[in-house]
C-alpha cells in the first residue's frame, strides 16, 4: 500500500505517519508527505496510491482543488480538516471519511478500518467525473450520466439532461473507476443499471437494452446472459 499525506503543518503530518505505520503495519509499502497542491499534483501525476489523506488547508489554499484535478483516481480519500462545515461538500466528492482536527489515533484508525472494508469489499468512492471544458475543470456527477460511450482513447458522457461531455479517459479505465452499479454492456457500452431498464430482441438474436429516455443501446452477445442476471435476478 502507498499512502499520501499532504499536509502544510510538519508536525501532524509527522504523527499521521506515524499513526499510519502503527495501524497498517507491513501492509504499507511507501508513504510520502507532501506540503502544497503543486507538489501532491506533481507527486499523483508520476506514481500510483491507494489512500490520500489531505488536508484542506494548505497554505491558504482549498484543498478540494486537489480532489478536483484528480477527482478520477482510483483511490480512496480521508479528508483531514478542522474545517467541519465541509464534510457535507467533502463527501460528494467520494470520500470515505472526514477526521475532524484536532484527532487522536484512534478516531483515525476508525477512518483506516473503512479503508480495509472498501478495499475488501471492491467498493469504489467516485462521485464525479471531471472534464475540461474551456480551460476549466467541470465535474459531473454520475449520477446524471445516462450512458458512456467509446470514442478511441476518450469516452462520450452522455447525460440524463442531453448534454454530451467529452472525458479524457478511455472506456476501458473507467469501468475500472465507476461503482459497481456500472455496467459494461457492450464493448462501446457502459451504462448505469436500474431495475426500469428492458431488454429487447430483435431479429436475428440481437439484443439491445431500452433506456429511460427511449434510447437503445446494442448489448454484446457475450455479455447478454450477465446483464440479463443482474436485471432479472
Amino acid at each position: 500500500m502507498t499512502i499520501l499525506v499532504v499536509e502544510d503543518e510538519g508536525r501532524i503530518a509527522g504523527r499521521i505517519e506515524r499513526m499510519s505505520r502503527n495501524f497498517f503495519g507491513i501492509k504499507l509499502q511507501k508513504i510520502h508527505i507532501c506540503e502544497s497542491i503543486e507538489e501532491a499534483l506533481s507527486f499523483l501525476e508520476k506514481n500510483d496510491i491507494e489512500v490520500l489523506l489531505l488536508d484542506l488547508n494548505l497554505n491558504g489554499r482549498d484543498g478540494f482543488e486537489l480532489l478536483k484535478s484528480m477527482v478520477s483516481k482510483s483511490f480512496h480519500t480521508i479528508i483531514i480538516s478542522a474545517y467541519t462545515e465541509k464534510a457535507i461538500t467533502a463527501f460528494e466528492y467520494g470520500v470515505l471519511d472526514f477526521v475532524a482536527k484536532p484527532f487522536d489515533e484512534g478516531r483515525l484508525s476508525q477512518a483506516f478500518q473503512r479503508i480495509s472494508a472498501a478495499q475488501n469489499q471492491g467498493e469504489s468512492g467516485l462521485r464525479f467525473l471531471a472534464v475540461k471544458r474551456s480551460g476549466n475543470i467541470v465535474l459531473i456527477d454520475v449520477n446524471e450520466l445516462l450512458y458512456i460511450k467509446g470514442a478511441g482513447i476518450y469516452t462520450e458522457l452522455h447525460l440524463k439532461n442531453g448534454r454530451q461531455e467529452l472525458h479524457d479517459k478511455s472506456l476501458e479505465k473507467l469501468e475500472q473507476l465507476l461503482p459497481a452499479t456500472f455496467e459494461r454492456i457492450h464493448k462501446s457500452y457502459i451504462v448505469p443499471i436500474t431495475p426500469a431498464m428492458k431488454i429487447t430482441v430483435s431479429p436475428g438474436s440481437k439484443y439491445h437494452l431500452l433506456l429511460e429516455n427511449g434510447e437503445t443501446l446494442p448489448i454484446g452477445r457475450t455479455r447478454y446472459a450477465d446483464l440479463k442476471e443482474r436485471l432479472f435476478h
